[in-house]
């Protein structure tokens, strides 16, 4: 079984900076991808970022390809989008996910790929 915690959402300027994290309860966390999805009122829930557990290999949406940045401490197992740049699109409930990846296969996008989700925190970027 796999806990997933965010924090650090806030109310924040466009342009400014935000970092959200993601504290996970998980043995064998270092085994576990990782990624950030988002999503605004009465819509699809959108991929933003992954990161891969033993490979360490990184994913981005095109959207925040440049401006966001996903890292992790596997031994505090956190996992952090650092958001540079911020717009108001960038509004949304920030998600992050698990997947069980022992074999280090290919990081996804795939909302349905990772079982595990956290509760949310929520970003809104002013104008």
């Amino acid at each position: 079984q796999v806990q997933l915690v965010e924090s650090g959402g806030g109310l924040v300027q466009a342009g400014d900076s935000l970092r959200v994290s993601c504290a996970a309860s998980a043995h064998s966390f270092s085994l576990y991808d990782i990624a950030w999805f988002r999503q605004a009122p009465g819509k699809e829930r959108e991929f933003v970022a992954a990161i891969g557990g033993t490979t360490g290999n990184t994913l981005y949406a095109d959207s925040v390809k440049g401006r966001f940045t996903i890292s992790r401490d596997n031994a505090k197992m956190t996992v952090y989008l650092q958001m540079n740049s911020l717009k108001p699109e960038d509004t949304d409930v920030y998600y992050c996910a698990a997947r069980f990846s022992p074999l280090a296969s290919m990081i996804t996008q795939r909302e349905y790929d990772y079982r595990y989700w956290g509760q949310g925190t929520q970003v809104t970027v002013s104008s």
